[in-house]
């Protein structure tokens, strides 16, 4: 199913824009500063598509979820491409539940990297100006805070990028047999 370039191009574009939703979100969700240029440019890339459904859909818990909306929709319309163009049927349910497994782990997916990322800049350039830097940081800094109350520094090194790579390979590992 895979061999065929043209769902490689679907897949790969589309859940490229999926990222972007997601990461829509996430910014959302840690208060990443919205003056940011990369995060304004991610605004802009996704309001097109969201905007609609922004003004049918509430907020939860005053965040706006119409991004996972979105690429929900967007996923299961890719899942959906991809086994019509493999001549094969996957029932509505199913299509549903492997489309939203995709967006919880490409979810976890941005975590990590952001988390990796972080880690990375923590040694390289911890106050480092640019505004990717800055964003990662803003990002993961809440996720740092809440495993911190549960494990703290030790010898002022800190756990929790730790436990979140091992809390994510956890839980991907048991996504794996779902993701298509």
């Amino acid at each position: 199913m895979d061999q065929n370039p043209l769902i490689l191009i679907i897949r790969t574009l589309g859940h490229l824009y999926i990222f972007i939703l997601l990461l829509r979100l996430i910014l959302q969700v840690s208060k990443a500063d919205y003056y940011n240029p990369i995060s304004q440019g991610i605004v802009r890339l996704t309001q097109p598509v969201v905007s609609p459904l922004q003004k049918i859909i509430p907020k939860l818990f005053n965040t706006d979820i119409s991004p996972v909306i979105v690429a929900l929709l967007l996923n299961a319309i890719i899942l959906y491409t991809v086994y019509a163009l493999g001549n094969q049927f996957i029932p509505v349910v199913t299509l549903s539940i492997y489309a939203l497994i995709g967006i919880f782990n490409t979810f976890l997916d941005i975590i990590f990297y952001a988390v990796l990322g972080s880690v990375i800049i923590s040694w390289i350039a911890p106050d480092s100006p640019h505004p990717a830097p800055q964003l990662i940081m803003q990002v993961t800094s809440p996720l740092y805070r809440f495993i911190g109350k549960a494990i703290p520094p030790i010898g002022g090194f800190d756990l929790s990028p730790i436990v979140i790579f091992i809390s994510i390979q956890l839980i991907q590992s048991q996504l794996r047999p779902f993701i298509i």
